[in-house]
């Protein structure tokens, strides 16, 4: 899942940033609401996590203009005001939840995700051969055995399940798994395909390698 944080406080959103990016979640972070359009642009955001104080354009300003764009993103509101007036406004807007500071970070997870499930739906399990992915769980299993994956060689199998029997570039890879911003050379790629290929040996699965196109998950049958 990738997701936009959009609040000013540098402190604030590396702690934020840490904790998503620690459930295995993709962070774009920016400081104001005038890069938000942006980003949109050239990221695919499943949620936008907006503070509403923010220099420049605030939070309000850009939930307005996104909707007036017919833009149905997510977004969840975050603000220190606790006025019932400020959160009937924000969602009357089209905010589609509002969060006070200070919140717990779980809760701060499960709004997220429960956005994403909301707007997004997508299977719970991907499966392929003897693999199978629980994709909010975090835990992956061939043939009923957990498997050990990092964070980015999660995110690799998780699209390459997603993309089944398409070839996909390294740089497809990368701009799914990274936020935007991050650079990973494509050489890095190929190291994580790798050990995936490994950790999902016996799985009647494979990645094979399409030569001057990329990779694509495929039964070791066909």
């Amino acid at each position: 899942m990738h997701v936009l944080l959009v609040e000013d406080d540098s402190v604030l959103s590396d702690g934020i940033a840490r904790v998503l990016k620690s459930y295995g979640i993709v962070v774009d972070i920016v400081d104001n609401g005038n890069d938000v359009e942006a980003i949109l642009r050239r990221a695919e955001i499943a949620v936008l996590v907006l503070d509403i104080g923010l220099p420049g354009i605030d939070g309000f300003e850009v939930v307005r203009r996104l909707r007036q764009q017919g833009n149905n993103l997510p977004v969840l509101l975050l603000s220190a005001r606790d006025a019932v007036q400020d959160r009937v406004h924000g969602l009357e807007l089209g905010a589609d939840d509002y969060l006070i500071k200070p919140f717990a970070t779980a809760e701060l997870v499960a709004r997220i995700r429960a956005l994403a499930r909301r707007h997004h739906p997508k299977p719970v399990e991907l499966a392929m051969g003897g693999l199978s992915l629980d994709t909010f769980a975090k835990r992956a299993t061939v043939n009923g055995m957990s498997i050990e994956l990092s964070v980015r060689e999660w995110a690799v199998l998780e699209y390459l399940l997603q993309q089944a029997s398409r070839v996909v570039s390294k740089q497809q890879i990368i701009d799914a798994i990274l936020p935007w911003g991050e650079e990973v050379s494509l050489n890095a790629v190929e190291v994580y395909v790798s050990r995936v290929r490994l950790k999902i040996a016996g799985a009647a699965i494979s990645i094979r390698t399409i030569r001057g196109f990329g990779y694509m998950l495929e039964n070791a049958t066909a």
